[in-house]
């Protein structure tokens, strides 16, 4: 089964989006309400934002499956990412919007969740391991960026209007502090944008899971408010004018984790 569509590239840095995904296998559709068909959580258009980076020897994995049938960035025991606060669940079941997303009785049981967090949660983490185990073992380390995107105002989860660009390396936990520090430089000094580092989104499951600086394994999380590069209504349609000032700050990006060397 295909779970992740892999480019695989030569340089120290996997791109990772494991919420990009729409499909949901047809005994699952037939469960889920008509507003959570519309897919409406989906990291729409991610991959193409990234798109570039194949060019400069980057591995880019993409998860194919909807975070509706499992979530690949959240704890598989049911940990919450965030202590206190509305967290989604690793099979959700209400949509950011609150909205339910399966039909009256139709919600997966603990069995379910079980069978799906082995039929895809771990088949996609095994891949993403053994990529990451690659590439340290070619360059002596490893650089993931998890890359993520969410509507710009989410009520569920934060008030107002989240910043354009959050990076997140879970308070500095999750790699070295020169490599947090040369990635917020380029998202700082981006013109027409607003940044936050570890602000509402300090970096989900692969970020907390695979960011071990001690281990030279170094993860961010970058989650982009969907504002920036696309309409944020049905369809969700790609607007490249607004992409295209995006793209060139993740190529700054892009290029300095790239050039990073361990102090």
């Amino acid at each position: 089964m295909n779970l992740g569509d892999l480019v695989r590239g030569d340089a120290p840095l996997l791109i990772d989006v494991p919420h990009a995904g729409t499909y949901v296998p047809a005994h699952l559709v037939e469960r889920l309400t008509p507003a959570a068909r519309a897919m409406p959580d989906t990291d729409w258009h991610v991959q193409k934002l990234f798109a570039f980076a194949r060019d400069a020897g980057v591995t880019l994995f993409v998860a194919t499956h909807s975070r509706y049938v499992v979530d690949l960035n959240r704890d598989p025991l049911g940990a919450a990412l965030y202590p206190g606060a509305d967290n989604t669940e690793l099979c959700p079941t209400r949509t950011f919007a609150n909205d339910p997303i399966y039909l009256d009785g139709c919600g997966p049981d603990a069995r379910e969740i079980a069978a799906r967090r082995s039929e895809y949660f771990e088949p996609y983490h095994a891949q993403l391991a053994a990529e990451i185990a690659r590439i340290r073992a070619r360059h002596g380390y490893a650089i993931l960026l998890d890359g993520h995107s969410i509507r710009s105002e989410v009520p569920r989860f934060f008030a107002g209007r989240l910043p354009d660009l959050n990076l997140g390396t879970v308070d500095g936990a999750s790699c070295s502090p020169s490599l947090q520090g040369a990635a917020d430089m380029v998202l700082a000094s981006a013109s027409g944008f607003t940044t936050v580092v570890n602000g509402r989104f300090k970096g989900g499951y692969v970020t907390r899971h695979y960011g071990d600086p001690a281990r030279d394994h170094h993860a961010l999380q970058l989650e982009t408010a969907q504002a920036c590069y696309m309409d944020e209504n049905p369809p969700y349609e790609w607007d490249a004018g607004r992409a295209a000032p995006l793209i060139d700050v993740l190529r700054q990006l892009v290029a300095a984790l790239l050039t990073w060397r361990k102090n």
